[in-house]
C-alpha cells in the first residue's frame, strides 16, 4: 500500500476538507509559520504521483482535488496497521487500543455499542 509522508498526509486532511482547493486556499490552511509555496508544490507534485490527488487548470491556476477518501485510505491505514502490528489479529488490536488509551466508561460502552449494532449487520 502506497502511504503518505507525515506532510502529505497533513496537507490531504486539508484538502480532504476543503473537496478541492487552489494551491493559495490550502497554505492558507496550515498554522504560522506557513511552509514555502514551494514546499506545498512539491508536496502536491508528489501526492499526484501517488495517485491521491489530481487537479484541473482554470485560467494561469490548478485546482487540486482528492483522488483518494479519507475513509478509504484510513481503513487500509487500520488495516495495515492491525496486520503489521497485531499479528492480523483485530481482537489484539483491540486489547492494546481499550488498555493503552485513556477512554473512560461512556466511551467504552460507546463502542460496545457500535461492536454489537456491527454483529447485528453482518448476521441478515
Amino acid at each position: 500500500m502506497i502511504q503518505l509522508s507525515k506532510s502529505e498526509e497533513q496537507l490531504m486532511q486539508y484538502l480532504w476538507k476543503r473537496n478541492k482547493a487552489f494551491m493559495k486556499d490550502l497554505l492558507g490552511d496550515f498554522p504560522n509559520p506557513k511552509p514555502a509555496t514551494t514546499t506545498v508544490a512539491t508536496l502536491l507534485k508528489r501526492m499526484a504521483d501517488k495517485g491521491f490527488v489530481s487537479y484541473k487548470t482554470i485560467g494561469k491556476s490548478r485546482e487540486y482535488f482528492p483522488l483518494v477518501k479519507k475513509s478509504d485510505y484510513f481503513s487500509k491505514h487500520v488495516n495495515s496497521l492491525i496486520k503489521n502490528f497485531f499479528n492480523d489479529s483485530a481482537s489484539q488490536f483491540a486489547s492494546f487500543f481499550t488498555k493503552e488509551t485513556d477512554l473512560t466508561n461512556d466511551e467504552l460502552e460507546e463502542l460496545r455499542k457500535i461492536i454489537d449494532n456491527q454483529i447485528k449487520e453482518n448476521k441478515k
